[in-house]
This record gives structure tokens, C-alpha cells and sequence, in this order.
């Protein structure tokens, strides 16, 4: 079973119909007990980081999501759901973050040819020749997916970032450790691209 953690801030319906599209079992909870015994979790997220942390604390949902990341059981993060794994982010008056990652969320710095929030398609490539992250089997170098986003992660171990984009600053559009799966952008709406990573996580 997949639970899709129900934080108040999560594009959960999107998120839910394409992995049902895909034929699997879903779960929307925001239970701590469903997330401790998820087979997998995906953590979504649309909205602001300092509320985002607020609304998993008073939900008491933290420390089942770290448990549940430490215990090696796969995780998919998505948008905010990968912001939220990082140390701290500049947004609002800053907040602490689930410090999963090491590094930092910032803001994208104002520039006369880009617009911000970064919200569209771009593309996302690879950091080196071979990586062998498995969510990324089927999905060629240099497809497009979707954004909608103000913040981009600067993990502080760059071994991390799976995907880049460039937006005027080259950041890391997915992370990936062991188990541990996130993306900047949004799979349940990038079409075809979307589904391919979505039915890897499923099928892991």
C-alpha cells in the first residue's frame, strides 16, 4: 500500500488519481500510524515551508516521516515534499526543516529574464553520464516535466542531486539517496514522463 501523507497542503487528488491510473493501491492518510506502516510514502506539497512544517508538527507527523526514511522503506517527495527534507529555508522568516538532507532551500534570485515563481516546463538532465537512479529507468535525458516553484534545494552533498534544471541558477530538480526520492517538479503533471517515474516508484 502507498499512502500519500495528508498534511493540508498537498495536491492530493492529482497525485492520487495518477498512481491509481497506474493500477495501484492508494492510501491518503494523515495518520502517523498509516505512515509508520506504509509500504511507501509520498509526501506532496504545494504552499509555503514554514506553514508546511507547522501543519507535520501539529499533526504530529515529523518524526514518523524521519522513522519511516530511516527505516529504508522508499519515499517519494514532490515539490515541497522535497524542500521539506533539507536543513532550513529562507522562506517566510526562514524555518527548520525535517534535516534529512544536508543543505538549504533558497530563494531564486530576481533577474530581468526570468520570472519567479519558475511555473512551466522545462527540462531535466542528468548530472553525470550514468547515474542508475532507479525511478529514472525509461526517462530520457532532457525530457520535460513541470514546475511551479519560488525555492529550489542546494543540497550541501551534491552527490545527492539526480536531475538538474537550469532556471538562471542550475539547481537540483531531483534527490535521490538509497531509498529516497524527491523532485523539485511535479511528476503527477508532467504527462507521460510523470507516469514512467511514478510506475518505477511503484514498482520498486
Amino acid at each position: 500500500m502507498i499512502v500519500v501523507v495528508d498534511y493540508g497542503m498537498g495536491n492530493l487528488r492529482s497525485v492520487s488519481k495518477a498512481l491509481e491510473s497506474l493500477g495501484t493501491s492508494v492510501r491518503v492518510s494523515s495518520d502517523p500510524h498509516d505512515v509508520a506502516q506504509a509500504e511507501k510514502l509520498i509526501l506532496p506539497g504545494v504552499g509555503a515551508f514554514p506553514a508546511a512544517m507547522q501543519e507535520l508538527s501539529a499533526r504530529r507527523l515529523v518524526e514518523p516521516l524521519k522513522r519511516f526514511i530511516a527505516s529504508g522503506k522508499p519515499y517519494l517527495g514532490i515539490c515541497l515534499g522535497l524542500q521539506l527534507l533539507f536543513d532550513s529555508s529562507e522562506e517566510g522568516e526562514g524555518a527548520a526543516g525535517l534535516g534529512v538532507l544536508a543543505g538549504a532551500v533558497k530563494r531564486f534570485p530576481a533577474g530581468a529574464s526570468r520570472k519567479i515563481p519558475h511555473m512551466g516546463w522545462n527540462d531535466v538532465r542528468r548530472p553525470g553520464p550514468q547515474d542508475g537512479c532507479p525511478l529514472l529507468r525509461d526517462v530520457p535525458d532532457g525530457s520535460f516535466v513541470y514546475f511551479v516553484h519560488s525555492y529550489y534545494a542546494e543540497p550541501a552533498d551534491r552527490a545527492v542531486t539526480a536531475l538538474e534544471t537550469d532556471y538562471g541558477v542550475r539547481f537540483a530538480a531531483m534527490v535521490w539517496r538509497e531509498r529516497l526520492y524527491a523532485t523539485q517538479f511535479h511528476p503527477e503533471k508532467s504527462q507521460a514522463i510523470g507516469l514512467q517515474l511514478l510506475k518505477n516508484f511503484i514498482a520498486l
